[in-house]
């Protein structure tokens, strides 16, 4: 099954515009060929060494045999669960394709303290951890580790027999872990963690888990034929063109699953197109809807609906202005990966950087060391105690007027970013905010939890427009709930507090409106919050 693209409106007449100039320029045999000029001089050096991408089901197939000999190793040694430690790229591939193929795989994508108990405390004897970091560095990732070394050699099990590493060749961690005898996948280094889907990263913990990789694989490949060639019908062009090449832009991307097999797909997307493109003051926000997101019913014109449909070339009618896709996981993931390619190429952006990822973490690796004392509440209500930075100015001493000030903040072209640094696991209600603040605001609306999402969106929240207003959650985990980081001097909860305080700092200094809301009791605090925002019990 081919990958199919229906554009419509704006985003057709600008398939229109740019398509056949795309054709002409060579871009789809260019990005095949490893072109690295396709995106000007300055992009040059970092693209020289990020197309490895379109080759990755070449590299991966010989792969696929060796992982699933250890899934059938480590099955007959009694393990039956699949943890997987990682951030950014290295998770949120592995989720969308495990939960595609139906098969059970724990992604361990947070610092939160009781998440990280819980994932240890989940059939620790039958359990094996995939540890992924492409530099090696990751320090959320080195702290599970850590963790779960420690939990394997109180149970009397060798860590060597239950931790598998994902890493770039000759990095850190690589280093390392073939040093204490771990067994190491290596995946190409010429592929961004963005994109590094049908690599290692993507495919050691989802065919460990049990995906069928092999056919993932070759849906992609089924793909490849159409999207290495400059031809009119190239869907890699003309997603590309419609998403990057609207007149006037429509920059927020709401994308709706909507009859599709994909479980999550826009999860996965959005690290893609916000991380590739979010730079220079420009870029692609996406915006995970679903078909009753109140922002589908408010004629936004800067929001380009992309819908995820079983059959765009079914001869139901499109709704106007709206793009249709659909096709196979494999085929979906390459096609996106060339259409942010493309889009970077309009928008006139290093679409393989990402320069301001860093400064979340310099932020948060400084309050580690400094350990400063909180900065005083603006004020408190109940058990939520309310900061501002970047300029925000509340009137009033409620939550309520508190949020009326974040959303009057919001430019005429602006969104808000629910950010929650909780436990997703345990408190998935807090998702539910999202539709009740774009409500509120008429304005799109993205959620996502911290800290995955400063290894996605965040880049693009410091880099893109600086039309964002954002809004924290945040619990200070108590001593009985917080959890040591062996040979570390610093807890999961001082880390995950860190990551919160140094992003909010980091917006601040970028002129950003954030609105920080301190949890006492989680689910008392989302009570308040839903109630300040018209919701009920």
């Amino acid at each position: 099954m081919s990958v199919t693209v229906v554009p419509t409106g704006a985003a057709k007449d600008a398939v229109d515009r740019h398509v056949p100039q795309l054709v002409a320029d060579g871009v789809a045999g260019g990005i095949t060929a490893l072109d690295p000029t396709l995106w000007g001089s300055d992009a040059e050096g970092e693209a020289s060494i990020r197309l490895g991408w379109t080759e990755a089901v070449a590299i991966s197939r010989p792969m696929v045999d060796e992982i699933v000999a250890l899934r059938e190793e480590l099955h007959g040694k009694g393990v039956r669960h699949i943890v997987l430690g990682g951030m950014g790229g290295s998770s949120l591939a592995p989720e969308v394709i495990t939960r595609t193929y139906g098969v059970e795989l724990t992604v361990l994508d947070s610092t939160d303290p009781q998440q990280v108990k819980d994932a240890l405390d989940d059939r620790l004897t039958e359990t094996a951890v995939v540890i992924s970091s492409k530099s090696g560095t990751t320090l959320e990732t080195d702290s599970q580790k850590r963790v779960y070394e420690a939990a394997f050699r109180a149970a009397g099990i060798d860590p060597a027999e239950r931790i598998v590493v994902v890493t770039d060749p000759g990095s850190p961690l690589d280093q390392s872990a073939r040093a204490d005898g771990y067994r190491v996948f290596n995946a190409d280094p010429n592929v961004g963690g963005r994109y590094s889907a049908l690599t290692a990263f993507g495919l050691v913990p989802s065919g460990l888990a049990g995906a069928d990789i092999a056919e993932l694989l070759g849906e992609a490949e089924a793909v490849l034929l159409e999207l290495v060639q400059d031809q009119p019908s190239n869907p890699g062009l003309i997603l590309g063109a419609a998403i990057g090449g609207t007149q006037p832009l429509r920059d927020k991307l709401g994308i709706v699953a909507d009859g599709t097999h994909i479980v999550g797909f826009a999860d996965w997307a959005e690290q893609l197109i916000a991380e590739s493109t979010g730079k220079e003051g420009k870029g692609l926000l996406p915006v995970v809807l679903d078909t009753r997101s109140p922002e589908l019913s408010e004629g936004l014109a800067d929001l380009q609906v992309v819908r995820l449909v079983k059959d765009a070339a079914a001869t139901r009618e499109v709704a106007e202005g709206e793009i249709e896709i659909s096709g196979t996981l494999g085929g979906q993931m390459m096609v996106w990966e060339y259409a942010v390619a493309v889009a970077g190429r309009l928008l006139g952006i290093n679409p393989f950087d990402q320069p301001d990822v860093e400064s979340a973490k310099k932020a948060a690796r400084g309050l580690l060391d400094a350990q400063p004392e909180p900065t005083a509440p603006v004020f408190t209500e109940g058990d939520v105690e309310v900061r501002t930075a970047g300029g925000l100015s509340v009137d009033g001493l409620t939550i309520a007027s508190a949020l009326d000030a974040l959303v009057a903040a919001l430019p005429a072209d602006g969104y808000i970013a629910i950010q929650a640094y909780l436990d997703r696991v345990d408190h998935p209600e807090f998702a539910e905010l999202r539709d009740l603040l774009a409500a509120k605001a008429k304005r799109p609306v993205t959620f996502g939890w911290g800290p995955r999402f400063l290894h996605s969106t965040g880049q693009y929240h410091k880099g893109g427009p600086a039309v964002g207003v954002f809004l924290q959650f945040t619990h200070v985990a108590s001593a009985t709930e917080d959890l040591a980081i062996p040979e570390r001097p610093f807890t999961f909860g001082q880390l995950i507090s860190a990551q919160a305080a140094g992003d909010a700092s980091v917006l601040a200094e970028h002129g950003r409106p954030v609105l920080t809301l301190t949890l006492g009791d989680v689910a008392a605090g989302f009570g308040a919050v839903k109630a300040a925002l018209g919701g009920t019990a």
